[in-house]
């Protein structure tokens, strides 16, 4: 039972940094609802939405890494699919309109800087987007650093956009705990020694950081 005790509270104080991605995590994406306020049928959302993000070229990966400009990704990703370059040239350079505030969940941020946690983002996002959708976002007056995929060049799930993130700011990975929505990306950071938790929805991560707010990190860290 000591032993046990012993090695909670080892785990509990080890977590330093808190490590970010933005898309459905620190910012909720709505990119359906946006498809379909450009007038897309409801039987195309899904596909057009597979043509920009799953493209077998993988332009919007390119796009993140910040190998293509907006215009660009729209004038190429609209060639692939002359039928919905309209719409794909539309969503790409205004897409301002995309992303809403998830405000409970960067006053939780706000909250666990104060209570001594350096805050971090690592993120695949293309460079206008990323402006656009963070100018206003009050936890980016929050963060100890940030590593985005267009300015290195580097994209998750592969391990060194990890290793710059915990190299750039001489982060010792056993105290970083990264937040992120998709289960590839998880198993990036865990590759490179970070402990994961993989992001569901705004209430489940809500749940998890105040958990970390009251000392019940243990709690977040072996629960999947």
């Amino acid at each position: 039972m000591t032993v046990s005790v012993y090695f909670e509270e080892r785990e509990m104080d080890q977590i330093k940094n808190l490590v970010f991605d933005l898309g459905d995590v620190l910012i909720q994406f709505r990119w359906r609802d946006f498809l379909r306020n450009l007038g897309v049928k409801e039987e195309d959302v899904e596909r057009v939405g597979a043509e920009m993000f799953d493209d077998p070229k993988h332009l919007w990966h390119e796009f993140d890494l910040g190998n293509l400009s907006a215009q660009q990704a729209a004038k190429e990703l609209g060639e692939e699919y002359p039928e919905d370059a309209e719409v794909i040239s539309w969503f790409i350079l205004h897409g301002e309109y995309m992303p809403l505030p998830r405000l409970r969940v960067w006053e939780m941020v706000h909250l666990l800087k104060l209570q001594g946690y350096r805050i971090y983002v690592l993120s695949n996002y293309p460079e206008e987007l990323f402006h656009k959708h963070t100018q206003y976002a009050d936890f980016m007056q929050d963060l100890d650093g940030r590593v985005i995929s267009y300015e290195v060049h580097m994209g998750k799930p592969e391990l060194p956009i990890y290793r710059e993130l915990l190299g750039r700011y001489q982060l010792i990975p056993q105290e970083c705990l990264f937040f992120d929505d998709r289960k590839e990306n998880i198993l990036g950071a865990r590759a490179c020694g970070m402990y994961g938790r993989q992001v569901f929805s705004q209430e489940g991560l809500l749940e998890d950081l105040e958990k970390i707010h009251q000392g019940r990190v243990e709690e977040v860290l072996h629960t999947d």
